[in-house]
């Protein structure tokens, strides 16, 4: 029976990724334990723990059973992470280095022969402008935040720690996921997801950008498939080269608006008011806005085509009726 460890399970993300492997059987008879904060009601029935991710004591307990696979999904969020310097860097960055020297030291009682497949959830925020046009897989990575840097810091230490033998690793790099369920978060791109969400349950949404905004975004259900392909990958095909660049779609804040005319009619659309916001234009103006991430579409990676697609993610799987 295979172990998995989903470290910020109880997130949207984990929540999603969970779900899917539960219902689609992805690794067949698996023992899965969920680590976070919280968790939200209804959890699937799956052992779930709650703890402090950037504490040492909870990494050496958590990986004490060996688990095959690890998905490295907890991270507080890229506003939270530029507002709470420390915080952010704790918990973004320290809980990886704690959680790779704890399966480093499971791979070494082992003698070498433990070495579990490590998934972490990087973001395109660990690229920084000047940009091209659309980004290609030799773009190198800048970042021009606490968040963005906080994830460049774990993915070259997830690297390192493969190149050494002790873990199996891989970065993703994922899009801005769209559109989220549940309530707003402090993360500076939620707009993107508010823009669509709530207008889609009756609500007022506020947009803080004009809507010229250009970003790259996925689903959720995307998510959770680009994590489990990563799972499954063959990563000598990576050639030690082992943060990806993931497919999303590229479209601007006005196309994702009339995506929204589309799907739910002008009624909804009247519901998005034009609220600027200097900080958070600020931070959207230093984001990537495309990209050409062939690496991982030869690598069988696959997303939405269109942001229409996007929006009929949420409403098949998240929209209340």
């Amino acid at each position: 029976m295979q172990k998995i460890l989903i470290l910020g399970g109880g997130g949207m993300i984990g929540q999603k990724m969970a779900q899917k492997i539960v219902h689609e059987n992805t690794f067949g008879a698996a023992d899965i334990t969920l680590f976070d904060r919280a968790f939200p009601s209804g959890n699937l029935g799956l052992t779930s723990i709650t703890g402090n991710i950037a504490d040492p004591a909870t990494a050496t307990k958590l990986v004490a059973s060996k688990p095959d696979y690890i998905f490295q999904l907890a991270s507080i969020v890229s506003g939270q992470a530029e507002q709470e310097f420390e915080l952010g860097w704790d918990v973004n960055m320290m809980s990886m280095w704690y959680l790779l020297n704890a399966l480093k030291d499971q791979h070494d009682a082992s003698g070498g022969t433990y070495r579990p497949r490590v998934v972490f959830t990087s973001s395109i925020a660990v690229f920084g402008g000047p940009y091209p046009d659309k980004i290609g897989d030799e773009f190198l990575s800048a970042p021009q935040t606490s968040y963005g840097a906080q994830k460049a810091a774990c993915e070259l230490m997830l690297s390192d720690f493969s190149r050494k033998g002790s873990v199996d690793g891989v970065s993703l790099r994922l899009p801005t996921i769209c559109v989220r369920p549940g309530e707003a978060n402090k993360a500076a791109s939620s707009f993107f997801s508010g823009i669509i969400r709530e207008p889609l349950n009756g609500v007022e949404a506020i947009l803080p950008v004009q809507d010229t905004v250009r970003h790259w975004h996925a689903s959720p259900r995307s998510a959770a498939g680009f994590i489990t392909h990563a799972a499954m990958l063959d990563t000598d095909l990576l050639d030690g080269r082992r943060a990806l660049n993931l497919p999303g779609y590229s479209c601007t804040v006005e196309e994702q608006i009339e995506a929204l005319r589309r799907a739910a009619g002008q009624r909804a659309v009247d519901l998005i008011k034009h609220v600027p916001d200097e900080a958070i234009m600020a931070m959207v103006g230093g984001w990537p806005r495309d990209f050409d991430p062939q690496r991982a579409i030869e690598l069988g990676f696959t997303s939405e085509a269109n942001f229409d697609e996007i929006i009929a993610v949420y409403i098949d799987e998240d929209l209340e009726r």
